[in-house]
């Protein structure tokens, strides 16, 4: 890792860049316009993906989105579908499992590799800072696998389970894996078969060539510290990027991992080189395979952080990816 500082703007304001303000209580108003989209549980609906929304911990006032390709219902007696347990992207500060790019994000992998999502809508930062995210992560997990809902009990292959997320979702899947390793037998008959990191959301204190060679990442620009201010509204109080919420190769990383190698879980992790994390990803896949785990790693040319939820023919691709992963899983 590189030492070097990276260029800087001296009169940006990382706030206004994410449209936040930061407020003396602890809480942050966030102004940016997302758009959502409501579930359609309907099955007269034309949507090829029916969703609904569950709550999971109403004092908390999370919930949980289920995609369930509509296919299903006119076929009852095929087999059960692949699940996958998914965690939405936005730094911890930003976006929920209603986000239309999330939403569109699921209903197009319950489609394209035939499986039921669970999109998860966790606490975010800094109100609840990490490791909330990871909290809701594991009580959603045990929700699901006591859940009575049809969609679940009726259509989900809970024997074939999957955890994934999408930039900061990839961290809170990855910590998720890691506490659920130790405690397996607790989650039967949900079994995990992998982990599905999509350009996973990882830092530390010095800056990565990546990091230094692509400043001008048009989604996480590091000249604007759009990326710093991030983790200091998301982390613990007081301590830095090294931390290991932000930074999973410090200390030569989890000792959990040793059983997550014993599961015997495989794990996937997706990027593309014009993503400024790249080589965190890097980092990550080396030090997971040095502990034995088993590591798809697919790294594309090009790109950009976030490049495959609003890219179509890159979610495309993205999908068959998934879909080989997980029959040879």
């Amino acid at each position: 890792m590189s030492g070097q500082t990276p260029p800087s703007n001296p009169t940006a304001d990382p706030y206004q860049y994410l449209q936040i303000v930061n407020n003396f209580d602890g809480t942050i108003t966030r102004h940016r316009k997302i758009p959502n989209t409501p579930a359609t549980p309907d099955p007269d609906h034309p949507t090829p993906v029916l969703s609904k929304d569950i709550p999971l911990n109403q004092s908390n006032k999370t919930w949980v989105r289920i995609f369930l390709p509509k296919q299903v219902l006119h076929n009852p007696s095929s087999s059960k579908l692949p699940l996958i347990v998914y965690f939405h992207g936005g730094g911890f500060i930003i976006y929920s499992a209603a986000s239309t790019v999330f939403h569109d994000f699921c209903s197009n992998i319950a489609i394209d590799v035939n499986a039921i999502i669970v999109s998860v809508d966790y606490r975010l930062a800094p109100e609840h800072r990490l490791p909330a995210a990871y909290d809701d992560a594991v009580e959603t997990l045990h929700f699901i696998k006591t859940n009575q809902d049809e969609w679940l009990t009726k259509y989900a292959d809970f024997s074939n389970t999957y955890i994934m997320g999408s930039s900061a979702g990839g961290n809170v899947a990855y910590h998720a894996a890691l506490r659920e390793a130790d405690q397996i037998e607790n989650l039967e008959p949900l079994i995990i078969k992998g982990l599905i990191l999509h350009q996973p959301y990882f830092g530390g204190t010095q800056r990565t060539e990546s990091e230094l060679r692509l400043a001008n990442d048009p989604v996480l620009p590091l000249p604007l510290f759009v990326n710093d201010l991030i983790w200091e509204l998301s982390l613990p109080i007081g301590v830095d990027r090294d931390h290991e919420y932000c930074n999973p190769t410090v200390g030569g990383g989890s000792q959990r991992l040793e059983k997550i190698r014993l599961l015997g879980w495989r794990v996937l992790v997706i990027d593309c080189k014009g993503d400024s994390l790249i080589h965190r990803q890097i980092e990550l896949v080396k030090m997971m395979e040095e502990k034995g785990v088993v590591v798809v790693s697919q790294f594309d040319e090009g790109g950009h952080h976030g490049v495959d939820l609003g890219d179509l023919s890159r979610a495309k691709a993205l999908n068959v990816i998934l879909k080989n992963f997980m029959l040879h899983s």
